[in-house]
């Protein structure tokens, strides 16, 4: 394991957009190699400004002076549609401190939507505490997905 690295965890600014969609390409580019996540960065841009608007919270990780992870939370459900953590700064505690941080915002419940396959996260969300309470398929994509959910 890395060593864990400092890291902050803030709201994202406006400033903040241009990193976090670079960030969110390479990390989804690295879980799934054959699928082109440059060509869906256009839709992660506006996928997250209708999050904002619909009042999610999106909340950012800093670490060695760049950002390391986002998440975010819709404080009425507890819902996160997106998390997503640098390459470089994996396996340091950076995702649990963003779900540490969601935690925060909704202290009831998290509930998300993990790729069946993607193995690695859905044994994290494990180690969190989450569970499997459902499954469906994703709508973009069609490939099956696990609900997982946090309860306190």
């Amino acid at each position: 394991m890395a060593a864990r690295a400092p890291c902050a965890v803030r709201s994202m600014r406006a400033e903040d957009m241009p990193a976090l969609l670079d960030l969110w390409v390479e990390s989804w580019q690295a879980a799934y190699p054959s699928i082109d996540f440059r060509a869906r960065r256009g839709w992660a841009d506006s996928r997250l400004a209708e999050l904002q608007r619909d009042g999610a919270r999106i909340l950012v990780a800093e670490a060695d002076g760049r950002l390391a992870g986002l998440v975010t939370v819709a404080p009425d459900t507890g819902y996160i549609d997106q998390i997503a953590v640098a390459t470089w700064a994996q396996r340091r505690g950076v995702a649990a401190q963003l779900i540490a941080a969601a935690r925060a915002i909704s202290p009831a419940i998290l509930e998300l939507h993990v790729n069946q396959d993607n193995e690695p996260a859905v044994a994290f969300y494990r180690r969190e505490g989450f569970t499997v309470s459902g499954a469906a398929a994703n709508p973009r994509s069609g490939a099956p997905t696990f609900r997982m959910t946090w309860r306190a």
